[in-house]
């Protein structure tokens, strides 16, 4: 059995050469006393006996000689190895004869060509779809209002999402030189297709409410759209949509299952809910029917548009925010957006929904 006899057994080595990876054993003087089947297939016969370096062409030890440092401590150690083109996980164990002392290195060659083939191929595709993701987020950030006055109406709001893409979304925008319209939306999920669904909402309302057309009117065409869409039962939305008028003041509105209700903090400093019923924008029904409602805003009165991703941020015990503290911040009348912000973040250490909201002022 060679050099080796007495520290490796018949049955060991009858193991060893049925594997495919390389196996070989160095000494202390570097060279190469057993090498298993597969190895000696692929390098040749003559490998037995060579400086463990001669077997790769090289003319001198590794800088990073994993087997010297195994022969010196006896510890395992790793390393890739680029040879002919091909990566290898070496790992160098060490070898002991039956006085415990360490006699030899035992390398194993792992050929991982393809697994780095496959990391990188896959690294690459990951950075790729963050990078879209980034610039999707940049872009329905974009797409969101500028702060500042619409039409008669003084437009602030925050926006954060839990994830790169949010299915919470709002918008005001004029429809003509008196009427100007408000929505906010919020989409079941998160992610890429609720990003997405955001952005259809945004499109199809800009469109449908040109010219002299009826709340009513325009929620319905929402609705007949997303059908077109022709899209599974999970996809749907819920939105509360309303349409103000400057010069009388009047603004009206539908709820199409969105579950937090706006407020209205008038002049008075009464708070009031907008409270309306209907069901989301969904595909499992044909048609719709929708409370329209209106009352007659005026100047210095505050609408708040939000998500429920407000009042159902936890704490770490679970409990909700809920729509009392909401209301009680709201009620303090300056910097309300920032004491919302602030006391949300206080509450809730780890953001898990999106949240949304925006405050409309009649200036």
């Amino acid at each position: 059995m060679g050099l080796y006899s007495g520290h490796i057994k018949k049955e060991q080595l009858s193991i060893v050469d049925g594997m495919i990876d390389w196996v070989r054993v160095i000494d202390k003087d570097n060279k190469v006393y057993y090498a298993n089947k597969k190895m000696k297939e692929d390098l040749g016969e003559d490998i037995i006996g060579k400086k463990c370096y001669d077997v790769f062409c090289r003319d001198t030890k590794c800088e990073n000689c994993i087997s010297h440092k195994t022969l010196m401590d006896g510890s395992i150690f790793r390393k890739e190895e680029v040879l002919n083109n091909k990566t290898y996980m070496v790992v160098a164990s060490p070898m002991y004869n039956e006085l415990g002392e360490i006699v030899g290195s035992v390398e194993v060659f792992r050929d991982i060509t393809n697994e780095k083939k496959l990391t990188k191929s896959v690294n690459e595709k990951n950075k790729k779809m963050s990078d879209d993701i980034a610039f999707a987020r940049n872009m329905q950030k974009r797409m969101l209002p500028p702060k500042g006055i619409y039409n008669g109406i003084n437009v602030d709001y925050l926006y954060e999402s839990s994830e790169l893409l949010s299915g919470d979304f709002f918008d005001v925008f004029k429809i003509d030189k008196d009427n100007t319209g408000i929505y906010i939306c919020d989409v079941v999920g998160h992610g890429v297709t609720a990003s997405l669904l955001t952005i259809f909402v945004r499109q199809s309302l800009r469109t449908i409410s040109k010219g002299d057309k009826s709340i009513d009117f325009i929620m319905k065409e929402l609705h007949k759209s997303f059908l077109a869409l022709n899209l599974d039962y999970d996809k749907y939305f819920s939105i509360f949509c309303g349409k103000y008028n400057k010069t009388t003041g009047d603004f009206e509105y539908i709820n199409a299952g969105h579950n937090s209700v706006p407020f209205l903090l008038n002049k008075e400093k009464s708070l009031i809910s907008l409270e309306s019923k209907g069901y989301p924008i969904c595909n499992i029904f044909d048609n719709v029917d929708y409370d329209n409602n209106k009352i007659n805003l005026k100047t210095g009165d505050k609408l708040f548009f939000y998500t429920d991703g407000i009042p159902e941020a936890k704490n770490e015990l679970g409990q909700e925010f809920g729509t009392e503290k909401l209301i009680e911040i709201i009620k303090t009348e300056n910097d309300i957006l920032n004491k919302i912000k602030v006391s949300l973040e206080n509450y809730s250490k780890v953001q898990k929904d999106d949240y949304a909201i925006l405050m409309a002022e009649i200036i």
